[in-house]
């Protein structure tokens, strides 16, 4: 497999915090997750990788360059960070326009291509409303939509499907499924296995700033599902959702922390997230966020790591 990004024994410090601990890892073509819990060096390998930070030891490519300093290799890849970078006054359409034309783009041309990646992340419909309207999954497409205006070669996603509601998850599932099968690269990174597993079997796993696995996902999701996966749900409706997903075989325990919180747990998180969108749209029940705590994941890590 060709390699679109290599790190070899790369480590950055802030200060005396140790970002990256002797990072070493291929992200080959295709997709390729990255998987680790909140604070595992995620979202510092990303600011390595597109130039905004300078590693203090080791070495780090993209396309056998050096990102660092690199503007014309930065002119490759499309970039999603993992908060939210929008101008709440702006609408969708001036957002991703402003973008582009920071980048050098005419201002016909990025008009088009705006409208164009609004259209291929499913925001056409919103395109012209302030981003201070959108819910967090719409949020979510507007990165990726920035993300994709400019035709890079290479995505760089941190968190994509953060908070995101399960009809936004598709969307933004099968925009990176298109995107790839076009030809084009994806490093993402999430802190939930089960999100990069329905797209791709390629996976690095990062703990404590060092990769401790790559590669075939099989054995690691076995691991995984010895231990329940708690997911959390912004729901008008708490308890008329839990009466609906409680008939899944598959969910230990159901909770309502709070008037519009619901806790789940569940022993086959595939099939739960398969099986959630179905369900919210024959209840026509409200889903605002969805999230996955990674109380699960840092268990198999500390199995892993011994």
């Amino acid at each position: 497999m060709t390699a679109v990004a290599e790190a070899a024994g790369v480590s950055k410090w802030y200060g005396e915090v140790l970002g990256l601990n002797a990072f070493t890892a291929s992200f080959g073509t295709g997709i390729t997750g990255l998987v680790g819990p909140n604070g595992a060096g995620k979202s510092t390998l990303f600011k390595l990788l597109i130039g905004q930070l300078h590693a203090n030891q080791g070495t780090l490519r993209l396309f056998g360059e050096n990102p660092w300093n690199n503007v014309p290799l930065m002119r490759r890849l499309g970039y999603c960070p993992e908060h939210n970078q929008l101008y709440g006054w702006l609408t969708g359409q001036r957002f991703v326009e402003a973008l582009l034309r920071l980048d050098g783009m005419s201002t016909k041309k990025a008009s088009t291509a705006a409208t164009a990646a609004l259209k291929v992340v499913g925001l056409s419909g919103a395109a012209h409303r302030p981003t201070r309207t959108y819910s967090r999954g719409m949020r979510q497409r507007a990165k990726l939509a920035q993300a994709l205006a400019h035709d890079p070669d290479v995505l760089i996603l941190d968190e994509p499907l953060s908070g995101a509601d399960p009809m936004a998850r598709v969307q933004i599932l099968r925009t990176i499924s298109e995107f790839a099968k076009d030809g084009g690269h994806v490093i993402m990174s999430t802190h939930v296995l089960y999100e990069v597993e329905r797209i791709t079997q390629n996976i690095v796993l990062i703990h404590n700033g060092k990769a401790i696995a790559s590669g075939d996902i099989h054995a690691i999701r076995a691991l995984i599902d010895e231990h329940p996966h708690a997911v959390r749900i912004e729901t008008s409706h708490p308890r008329q959702l839990a009466q609906a997903l409680a008939r899944m075989d598959h969910v230990v325990s159901l909770e309502v922390p709070s008037e519009d919180t619901l806790l789940i747990r569940t022993r086959k998180p595939d099939a739960f997230y398969k099986e959630l969108p179905g369900i919210v749209a024959d209840t026509r029940l409200d889903v605002r966020a969805l999230e996955s705590p990674d109380d699960s994941l840092e268990a198999v890590f500390r199995y892993l790591v011994g």
